[in-house]
């Protein structure tokens, strides 16, 4: 009969040294049954399900069938400062890992893995508990409650898989030749970060020949869903806690009811599933440059599109930041001092 192992944990976020203590407890069962719980103090700044977090291990242990991924709703451990803080009610815990072992049908004699020097691993803890217990090697550069509780200052350790959900999207928007595309391109260098690229004007090159002629009311949905994919990469393989993105579905639907004269109802959904964490709305008050796609250059109809904009931006109750200079490095320096401030806390 294979020896069945059981780590519980929230795991929020899942970070590296999580995944060290996993690889290295797969290493002492056959099957290794993980238990995701709820964090009894959410991270109000970045809420995440069990169904995110349990994406998060599945997709990190994908490759290893040893390792079993389990949700547990009914209940959650409490969280400690340190391990010296931890006391053990016997029963308590006696009672849940019963329950745990009845729900997810771990049967044979399994072991409890805990990290060395964990109250749970006392002698005279484990000789009163309804299961064996062993240890995995105490990693103490990786401290759970400082990750939990600022991930941006902990990035780099917490796991790729895990990133995506904590990343902070910044979309760059404004009209005709504001010169946000530029903009965004900057941004996303200066961090180092990923860019989720304008799929209007990608659209309008790969399906239209290169012009907008052939443009009509039909293309609005698919843009949408191109830049809605765009975005999800881009954040699933975030580089950075700040993801760019060149351009938003308000600027969609803003393009749809200049164009068309309706409002595209699939555009508005996009507007309100794939919400951004921080909107730069540039004023369209720099120099009109023409490109063989824009066609919004006189002053009348750069304020007719703005005010659109600002007009869908309260519709769908989306808070915007306004960088007014119509001077672009002001603009730039703008950006920066912005994400520095909001998502970095600088």
């Amino acid at each position: 009969m294979q020896k069945p192992g059981l780590i519980i944990g929230h795991f929020e976020p899942l970070h590296l040294g999580h995944i060290r203590s996993i690889l290295h407890a797969s290493s002492l069962v056959d099957i290794l049954h993980i238990v995701i719980t709820r964090h009894p103090n959410p991270n109000p700044k970045f809420p995440v399900t069990l169904q995110d977090k349990a994406r998060w291990l599945q997709m990190a242990c994908r490759d290893m069938p040893f390792i079993k991924i389990h949700i547990c709703d009914d209940f959650s451990f409490p969280v400690h400062d340190s391990i010296e803080d931890i006391t053990i009610n016997i029963d308590g815990y006696n009672a849940k890992i019963d329950y745990i072992q009845n729900t997810f049908e771990i049967t044979g004699d399994a072991t409890l893995l805990v990290t060395e020097g964990h109250p749970l691993s006392k002698e005279a803890v484990t000789s009163a508990l309804n299961i064996d217990v062993a240890t995995t090697p105490l990693h103490p550069e990786f401290d759970s409650i400082s990750i939990h509780y600022n991930p941006i200052a902990n990035w780099d350790i917490i796991h790729p898989e895990a990133r995506g959900d904590y990343t902070r999207t910044v979309a760059i928007v404004g009209g005709e030749s504001s010169g946000k595309t530029v903009l965004a391109h900057k941004i996303a260098n200066y961090y180092g970060t990923d860019l989720a690229l304008e799929m209007g004007r990608l659209y309008v090159d790969t399906h239209l020949g290169g012009t907008e002629e052939g443009l009509q009311y039909s293309d609005y949905a698919p843009i949408a869903l191109d830049h809605a994919q765009a975005v999800r990469e881009a954040m699933y393989q975030a580089k950075s806690p700040v993801t760019i993105v060149d351009t938003d579905f308000v600027t969609t639907q803003a393009f749809c009811e200049e164009y068309e004269g309706r409002t595209h109802p699939f555009v508005a959904a996009c507007i309100d599933e794939f919400r951004f964490d921080h909107t730069l709305f540039l004023a369209n008050n720099t120099p009109w440059v023409a490109d063989g796609m824009r066609s919004l250059g006189s002053e009348d109809a750069r304020d007719r599109f703005e005010d659109r904009l600002s007009e869908i931006f309260h519709r769908h109750n989306i808070t915007t930041h306004r960088i007014s200079s119509p001077d672009y490095f002001q603009r730039y320096q703008q950006a920066i001092d912005y994400i520095d401030t909001h998502i970095f806390a600088k």
